[in-house]
């Protein structure tokens, strides 16, 4: 059976959840291997709406394995709080995994963040100020603390300590912070080793041993690939590969296990935090768009910057990812335009460009090339296959398809879970 990876292919926000959630019905195992509770994945189920931030969208699929893998960043109180918010609502979270070398963010990861970013002032990247960086840093420079030093305080107390020296200096000598005790420090991370404990797994282990058994396994991405650390708007991006090759060091199995690669893309582009973003509307168009999308940051509360759909970055995010198949989402905010603008290719200098320049400079001055298709007014909510869309819609989904590089395998036609065209199967 498939492992299939699963991630965004604009700038995140494209809709993952509910993709996700439409395969863990079929799949044994949900994975997130990047990010942390950066991430958010809004899921409809019934009448029933969930945000979910750190935990897997398959959580939520009865029968499914959810595992948050060693490339992921944990926030313990988040993890908790998320855990406790679905327990409430009778959602069982018993079969969750967590890989005991994921790294936890730490209470100073999250304090570097926000005053790193104040400091930045108009030079900010946008973060989330959830520490998300400042715990890969850590990582990269070797003074990590990961889930399985909660279960040994010595070796949690050198860690705490090893990290402290340094940004102590940068708190208090830089930013005039006051210093933050390594004994508070200790005490606050382990009082979650308990609580955690019973989640706690050789991921890497059980995920191979499953791939091994023919268990169907779904990667998640956490953020879109134009948030990718390498392949994305750098600096403008996460500080992980949510790319289709994270999946394989944030999960700790082979590229040769992965048999799909599935992209989710939007009908129209949004992006949240600072950074180039060639197709966007400052216009009626544009508050239409966010307000009939209903686009605002599940995890950051911000309202998204919403844009025309850009083929250039769709063709991108094919090529970097080796994307198998499309997951078209929102396609019903379109209905009621007239004509409807796609981004085919950029004018820079006076020059006309199909790919995604590789030059920062280029892209922040990349003006869209706009080809214009003729929009419908029907309702698509209802359409259950390809042939219910009304002409337009179908021609705007094939335009869109040739565009991009791969074919458009199912199609969100709403914010439910059955609102959904399936063209191919996805297994």
């Amino acid at each position: 059976m498939p492992a299939l990876v699963l991630l965004g292919a604009q700038w995140g926000d494209e809709g993952k959840g509910k993709a996700t959630d439409l395969l863990g019905g079929s799949v044994d195992y949900v994975v997130r291997y990047q990010g942390g509770n950066n991430a958010g994945h809004t899921v409809v189920v019934g009448d029933q709406k969930y945000a979910l931030h750190l935990l897997p969208s398959g959580i939520l699929s009865p029968g499914c394995t959810p595992v948050i893998g060693n490339g992921v960043v944990v926030d313990p109180s988040v993890l908790l709080s998320e855990l406790s918010g679905l327990n409430e609502r009778g959602v069982d979270t018993s079969k969750l995994l967590i890989s005991g070398n994921a790294h936890i963010i730490t209470p100073y990861n999250v304090t570097v963040d926000k005053v790193t970013e104040r400091f930045l002032g108009k030079r900010k990247i946008g973060t989330t100020g959830r520490g998300i960086g400042p715990t890969y840093a850590d990582k990269i420079n070797r003074v990590g603390i990961r889930v399985q030093d909660l279960y040994d305080e010595s070796i949690l107390t050198q860690k705490v300590e090893a990290a402290l020296d340094v940004k102590n200096q940068i708190l208090t000598k830089l930013y005039n912070r006051r210093a933050i005790a390594v004994e508070q420090v200790v005490e606050e991370l382990l009082g979650y080793a308990e609580k955690i404990e019973p989640y706690v797994a050789d991921t890497v282990l059980v995920l191979n041993e499953a791939l091994e058994q023919d268990k169907v396994v779904l990667f998640e991405g956490g953020q879109g690939t134009l948030l990718d650390i390498d392949h994305g708007t750098y600096p403008f991006v996460t500080s992980s590969n949510p790319t289709a090759g994270g999946a394989c060091t944030g999960a700790g199995v082979g590229p040769t296990k992965i048999s799909r690669v599935i992209g989710i893309l939007k009908a129209y582009t949004t992006r949240v935090g600072a950074g180039p973003f060639p197709t966007e509307l400052f216009d009626e168009d544009g508050e239409a768009l966010r307000r009939i999308g209903g686009e605002r940051g599940v995890t950051t509360g911000r309202d998204r910057r919403c844009g025309w759909f850009d083929a250039v970055i769709a063709r991108y995010a094919t090529r970097v990812n080796g994307l198998t198949d499309f997951f078209l989402t929102k396609l019903d905010v379109l209905t009621g335009w007239e004509q409807i603008p796609v981004c085919v290719a950029y004018e820079i200098d006076g020059r006309r460009v199909e790919e995604l320049p590789y030059s920062q400079t280029d892209f922040h001055h990349a003006k869209p090339v706009y080809e214009m298709l003729p929009g419908w007014s029907e309702d698509i909510s209802k359409a259950k296959t390809f042939a219910d869309l009304p002409k337009n819609a179908q021609a705007y989904v094939k335009a869109l398809e040739e565009m991009s590089g791969a074919p458009i395998s199912a199609i969100g036609v709403g914010p439910g879970r059955d609102e959904t065209i399936q063209i191919n199967s996805f297994l």
